[in-house]
């Protein structure tokens, strides 16, 4: 049995990362508006741009965290400790890339910046978490499934 034929599909991957932003965008622009009394078309292309990027990095990310994790554990079964692993790698990444967008378009300073990534993290870390437990729950993949588990 191949990889391929056991874990998520490149369809499925995308599904998932796409829908992963664009709720994640309908839910933190307006939130951000409000948190921090941003102009409304700025921050909404800040959104924008920035599920861009992490739509990119989601697919990327995702495909080889499961790969890591199939081959450390034997399954893409996650447990709550590597969910919260997951999800920490996964905002760490962005925000290595993100930062510095963020300075230069909302023409703020790095230490400011730093403050609205890491809201942007907060809220990410905990929306991603719940997005993808339900997001396994929906569309579980047939390795992770309880019928795969040994008796």
């Amino acid at each position: 049995m191949k990889f391929s034929d056991i874990m998520r599909t490149t369809k499925d991957r995308i599904r998932q990362a796409v829908s992963f932003e664009a709720l994640g965008v309908i839910l933190s622009v307006p939130l951000a508006v409000f948190i921090f009394g941003f102009d409304l078309d700025k921050t909404s292309v800040l959104g924008i741009v920035g599920a861009t990027m992490a739509t990119a990095w989601n697919y990327a990310f995702n495909l080889m965290f499961d790969h890591g994790l199939r081959r450390m554990t034997g399954s893409t079964r996650k447990s709550l400790k590597t969910r919260l692993l997951h999800a920490l790698s996964f905002e760490t990444g962005l925000l290595v890339v993100f930062l510095p967008f963020i300075t230069w378009w909302m023409d703020i300073g790095p230490v400011e910046a730093l403050v609205v990534d890491f809201a942007f993290i907060a809220f990410y870390l905990v929306y991603a978490f719940v997005f993808t437990w339900c997001y396994d729950t929906i569309f579980p993949d047939d390795d992770a499934s309880d019928r795969r588990r040994p008796a």
